[in-house]
């Protein structure tokens, strides 16, 4: 089963949604906070979810509940670049628990994860649209309920090809 995600649309087999992308659309990542939706092809490691929000999640990719203390560093002086992270953290990272519903549920994709290369970029996910499918910093957002329908129908050999097509 595979994910297509081109220009303004997520596509699953027959099943078409629109997305939000990063603010320079999609091309070749060069470094952390360029803005780009880095074009290639990635599959989900594992989703993140607020069970406070989202009480039923069905899926056949392991899932991890959000907690208070969880980030993400994005600071490549860490060790933990492009990691989940416990906070309080001494290096700059994002905030995964949030009072805003964006990051409510997280697919993870493994962009820069093996190995991890500094400078290069991190936490390319697939999370909630902001209303009017606002651009993002280099991440895929969709609306709630199509995510929803999404995961329900992807495994862990799902893959997710970000391409650039007119």
């Amino acid at each position: 089963m595979h994910i297509l995600i081109n220009k303004k649309y997520l596509t699953l087999d027959n099943y078409k949604a629109k997305c939000a992308l990063g603010k320079r659309g999609i091309g070749y990542k060069r470094k952390e906070g360029d803005l780009i939706t880095p074009k290639g092809t990635y599959k989900v490691k594992y989703i993140l979810y607020r069970k406070d929000r989202v009480k039923k999640i069905q899926t056949k990719i392991k899932k991890i509940a959000i907690r208070k203390d969880m980030g993400w560093c994005d600071d490549p002086k860490s060790r933990d670049y492009n990691k989940l992270i416990k906070l309080p953290y001494a290096y700059s990272y994002e905030k995964i628990f949030r009072k805003e519903n964006n990051y409510d549920i997280i697919l993870i994709l493994n962009y820069n994860m093996n190995p991890v290369i500094k400078n290069k970029g991190s936490a390319i996910f697939i999370h909630i649209a902001k209303k009017n499918y606002k651009k993002t910093e280099g991440c895929i957002a969709l609306k709630k309920a199509h995510l929803l329908k999404i995961i329900k129908r992807i495994n862990k050999n799902t893959t997710i090809k970000i391409v650039n097509q007119r």
